[in-house]
């Protein structure tokens, strides 16, 4: 196993163990992170903590389940597209991508969302989860700080994230629920942006916390609202807006992706969301078409195999 070093006080550094699928290689063992109880960490999901975006991973999931036709998916891309658009191009005004963003829930149970979030994490999550960002949580982990997942999904989802990579809490989306059924309509605001910031001000009043000694992480400069709040602002894997932020500001950069993933994650937003639902949509759309093709053979055969019993029983 091996080991990374973490300075506590005075003294030796403590040795923190880490996995091997954790990849301690691509985080310096120079880092360190001082033990402070007013410290606090907070992780981007998207792109950040995960590979990909978590909605996207989740709608595979559900439409893996039949939950989602293909024409549902196709609505469901279409109104993420329409809040990422307005996310990047109109931060002050996001009225419109509020009513789109959680519509996809509407009429679903409390538990059954929970349940599905933690069979989906383990099938298609679990396994995109950056190994070094992981690490550097695990820093923070170690030397008593509390770390919570900030994320535009819904909340539920950031939870089961959290849950299992043994992080203190998440912070998101919240979707109104009545009598344990959602309703499609959101509680306060998207969790996205300037959003984001006000989250953590709030959090950092009610549980005691020193922003300037917390950390935040992310890769998107819609974050930056978030990053300038704390002391310790990291771009991780970032978009070429907050590279370039970062850089101005003299914020640390870490970058776990090869050149080639590097590229594929340059692709915008907004297209790659496009182009990852619609291919889900093709994708089901073609299983349908082919199931419907095989049940045709049979039929056609299942014709021919009686016109040739009624032909032998007339030639009998």
């Amino acid at each position: 196993m091996a080991r990374i070093s973490s300075r506590r006080g005075r003294g030796r550094p403590a040795e923190v163990p880490v996995g091997a699928g954790w990849a301690a290689a691509e985080v310096e063992t120079a880092l360190t992170v001082p033990a402070d109880p007013s410290a606090a960490a907070f992780f981007d999901v998207d792109n950040t903590m995960m590979q990909g975006a978590s909605i996207y991973h989740f709608a595979r999931g559900l439409a893996s389940r039949r939950y989602f036709t293909t024409g549902d998916l196709l609505r469901f891309g279409w109104q993420q597209l329409r809040f990422r658009i307005l996310a990047a191009e109109h931060a002050g005004d996001m009225s419109d991508a509020k009513q789109v963003a959680l519509a996809f829930v509407a009429g679903w149970r409390v538990e059954d969302l929970q349940r599905l979030s933690e069979e989906i994490f383990d099938e298609r999550m679990a396994d995109r989860i950056w190994s070094g960002t992981r690490a550097l949580a695990q820093l923070h982990l170690d030397a008593g700080h509390r770390v919570w997942l900030v994320t535009a999904a819904p909340v539920e989802l950031g939870r089961v994230i959290a849950g299992r990579l043994g992080l203190t809490g998440a912070l998101g989306t919240v979707a109104e629920i009545r009598d344990g059924v959602y309703t499609g309509r959101l509680v306060g605001d998207l969790l996205h942006g300037p959003a984001k910031a006000q989250a953590l001000l709030a959090l950092a009043e009610a549980e005691g916390l020193d922003l300037a000694r917390c950390s935040a992480y992310s890769d998107s400069v819609n974050d930056i609202p978030m990053l300038s709040l704390v002391g310790h602002a990291v771009a991780v894997n970032p978009d070429s807006g907050l590279r370039r932020e970062a850089r101005q500001r003299g914020w640390e950069i870490r970058d776990f992706r090869s050149g080639r993933k590097a590229a594929k994650v340059a692709v915008p937003a907004a297209a790659g969301t496009v182009v990852a639902v619609g291919a889900v949509a093709a994708g089901v759309a073609l299983s349908r078409r082919r199931a419907g093709a095989h049940k045709a053979k049979r039929r056609r055969a299942a014709a021919n195999g009686r016109r040739r019993r009624d032909a032998h029983r007339g030639t009998g």
